[in-house]
């Protein structure tokens, strides 16, 4: 165990040599014979380089043998490598790397920002210069990996140095974060591939844990869509703030078995319920919200592809606008506390038939909110989706007198990895071997990994007073084409070369760029600097609710022209591709491009 000695076996060692000197002394005089002072001096300095060489020259000798086989390389299949950070990361790194004995891989040089470092060395490696002699270095030394051991280096910053590092070709592995340093956890076992998230250039996103935990502690908590990617996040975080209950809901029944076994497996202790349902299912959706009573409700289910929904409008209508109606009803009725819809910024000025399905779901949300104020909350109307549906008992519970539900929406944008986005399909596309699909070159996305998103969904449900719609800064939009380029380098091959991207043209409803917020609803600001609230739009809820009835009674019968009667609620809604050329669309297009 003497290979793992470190400074505190030597503070050890010499505190076990300052007790004996001053015993030994006593012994010596007093039942001996008196010995002079240099005598135990001495005798205390050759006991502690004893100790120290019996204990301490294994540990050296097998450093020394580590450095010395790291300096050769491990033979032919060793490959080579660069670190770049040579800060306190980046140091434990680098002696991961020389002691352990299952590494292939042989530092040859380290890259670091600072110049007080340059001509220097650390554990035998010499440090060569900053971010810009990367691509040098790497010719120099004949590099086949780069190391990045910088977490403590800003999102931008870390971004630039990948996108140098992508141009040598080298494979990239990069630690997860700054937890490492922290739980003292950084070794070579922590690098990761580093992957298309880490080129966002976002800071880490930071929430208030205390106020979330506040919220969310010893309360029974729903979350419609628990099985789908937003969802199932939703769960996993809301599991380590210690809910009464958590209870999902889905209609698809792999996705909430696979939610349910994790959590299971991760939270032992937590108090789970499963259930499988429809939203747009009054009945079911009534027996859920009576028997369970759910404080707060996180309502995540939604169709959401965009091709798909305009082939199948009807579908969008009953499962977005019927099924959010139908949960929001429930929860008012029952005396919720809260309920939280996720929304998308397809929302402002939509293009498709799901974006205008989720703008009306955000008027239902404030319309909600509005009948619960006025007090006419026993007038909310039924609506239905299906025949087996037209049955609707569903009453104020007995034990509520004054519903006191505060209704908000979280409008973001598109978040990488979820079921169904352009991560999956580009990876799969590439490990075809091409060619990867993108519908126009100029097309334009914010983009939000799905813990970031989630995380300040939870810390905008602590902001809730009622009628909100919070808007969550998605940072600097990315090209699509752009993306692809950087996950095609990071799966090792060159873009345009080795992998071809294709442009196959914009898919009906499809927008070249998605904007946050409308003109008319400003923004105001909150404690969290990513999280800021919509200004709500004047809305008649008598006069919206008569629409509404009307909506759902066309998509009940499936007759009519479901689109033209949305833009008659939506206002905004223009289900047609936006013009490159157009004028309007160019300013709007250069304001999102500059924020």
């Amino acid at each position: 165990m003497w290979r793992f000695a470190s400074y505190r076996e030597l503070g050890l060692c010499c505190l076990a040599t300052m007790i004996t000197v001053p015993l030994h002394y006593v012994l010596i005089n007093f039942f001996y014979r008196r010995m002079p002072i240099s005598y135990h001096v001495f005798g205390g300095i050759i006991q502690l380089v004893f100790i120290l060489c019996s204990r301490f020259f294994y540990r050296f000798a097998f450093l020394m043998q580590a450095r010395l086989q790291h300096g050769k390389g491990a033979g032919k299949s060793c490959s080579r490598g660069m670190l770049i950070g040579a800060g306190s990361a980046g140091q434990l790194v680098l002696r991961d790397f020389i002691t352990s004995q299952h590494s292939t891989v042989k530092i040859c040089c380290i890259i670091d920002d600072d110049s007080n470092k340059w001509k220097r060395s650390l554990e035998g490696v010499p440090i060569v210069g900053g971010r810009n002699s990367i691509l040098a270095n790497v010719k120099k030394y004949r590099i086949d990996q780069i190391f990045l051991a910088i977490p403590t280096v800003s999102a931008q910053a870390k971004r630039d140095i990948i996108q140098l590092c992508q141009q040598s070709n080298c494979e990239l592995m990069t630690l997860p974060g700054l937890y490492q340093l922290a739980n003292k956890e950084v070794s070579v076992s922590q690098m990761k591939p580093v992957a298309v998230e880490d080129l966002l250039g976002r800071e880490e996103v930071e929430v208030n844990l205390d106020e979330i935990a506040d919220s969310i502690s010893g309360r029974k908590i729903l979350v419609t869509g628990g099985g789908g990617s937003i969802g199932s996040e939703l769960c996993r975080q809301l599991a380590g703030y210690k809910p009464a209950q958590l209870i999902i809901l889905d209609i698809y029944e792999n996705n909430a078995y696979d939610i349910e076994q994790e959590l299971k497996q991760d939270y032992p202790d937590l108090n789970l319920l499963v259930l499988i349902g429809s939203v747009q299912d009054s009945r079911r959706i009534n027996s859920i919200f009576e028997q369970h009573r759910p404080a707060v409700v996180f309502h995540a289910a939604a169709h959401k592809h965009v091709p798909l929904m305009e082939n199948s409008p009807c579908e969008a209508i009953k499962n977005n606008v019927i099924g959010t109606y139908k949960t929001a009803r429930a929860a008012l009725l029952h005396g919720c506390e809260r309920f939280v819809f996720i929304s998308t910024d397809k929302a402002v000025n939509p293009t498709n038939i799901m974006g205008a399905s989720k703008r009306l779901c955000e008027m239902v949300i404030q319309t909600m909110d509005k009948v619960r104020r006025s007090g006419k909350w026993l007038n909310l109307p039924p609506l239905h989706s299906h025949k087996i549906d037209v049955l609707d008992n569903m009453r104020l519970a007995s034990s509520i007198e004054t519903p006191s539900t505060e209704f908000v929406a979280v409008r973001f944008g598109n978040v990488l990895g979820s079921n169904g986005s352009v991560i999956p399909l580009f990876k799969k596309q590439i490990e075809n071997g091409g060619p990867v699909t993108v519908t126009h070159p100029e097309i334009i996305r914010y983009f939000m990994t799905i813990p970031e998103a989630v995380s300040l969904v939870l810390q905008a449900a602590c902001y809730a007073e009622g009628g909100e719609i919070f808007v969550l800064d998605m940072g600097a939009p990315m090209k699509i084409a752009d993306l692809a380029r950087n996950l095609i380098r990071l799966s090792g091959y060159k873009p345009d070369i080795d992998i071809k991207i294709e442009y196959i043209g914009l898919r009906p409803g499809e927008k070249l760029y998605e904007e946050k917020l409308m003109a008319e609803e400003g923004l105001q600001t909150t404690d969290n600097k990513l999280i800021h609230i919509g200004k709500p739009l004047e809305l008649d809820s008598d006069m919206f609710l008569h629409e509404l009835e009307h909506l759902a009674e066309i998509c009940f019968n499936n007759d009519g022209d479901v689109c033209n009667t949305v833009k008659k609620i939506v206002c905004t809604y223009m289900n047609s591709v936006c013009d490159k050329d157009n004028p309007v669309y160019q300013e709007q297009l250069k304001q999102c491009l500059h924020h």
